[in-house]
């Protein structure tokens, strides 16, 4: 079921997620939710906060090249355990701050640790915008947003023009 996409500004984009303890079919259906509203949006990644869920859960599909396999992840308690002294930017966008772009330095590299849907443990590296995304998507977990790694008055302009889209489609 497609859930809808909390937009910025909304406290609770800026709240800390709680762990998830028990992968409950209730946690199970919340990312096949993700899954789909992710991919209707459409986006490469979605963490739970952004449909008003504050649990340490998120989805990503990084695959972008035509014809390829999809390659849904969903992923409960992610953490980085390691990242690289490289560091690469990237232009960030991100599903509850449509239609604004901005680049981003992050590590170019990752080790993330987390379980999978059944409750298995996971780990993996990842790099290029795969790495980017995890990075981005965990970061909704803890409160944070790629606008939070700006300077204060480009952040602000992009925040009020998320109030005033807000208004436009509260009138509409």
């Amino acid at each position: 079921m497609k859930r809808p996409i909390l937009i910025h500004p909304d406290p609770r984009l800026k709240k800390l997620c709680t762990p998830v303890d028990d992968l409950s079919d209730e946690l199970r259906t919340l990312a096949d939710d993700m899954l789909e509203t992710m991919y209707d949006a459409p986006g490469i990644g979605l963490a739970a906060p952004q449909i008003g869920v504050l649990q340490r859960v998120i989805v990503l599909d990084c695959v972008k090249e035509e014809g390829a396999a999809p390659r849904p992840l969903v992923m409960f308690n992610p953490q980085i355990v390691a990242s690289s002294d490289e560091m690469s930017t990237y232009e960030e966008g991100c599903l509850s701050i449509p239609d604004q772009y901005a680049d981003v330095e992050r590590p170019a590299q990752v080790k993330v640790a987390w379980l999978d849907r059944d409750g298995n443990a996971q780990e993996e590296e990842f790099d290029g915008l795969w790495a980017t995304c995890v990075q981005h998507e965990i970061d909704h977990l803890d409160g944070k947003l790629f606008i939070d790694y700006l300077k204060p008055l480009r952040r602000q302009m992009i925040t009020r023009k998320m109030q005033k889209l807000k208004r436009e489609r509260a009138r509409a």
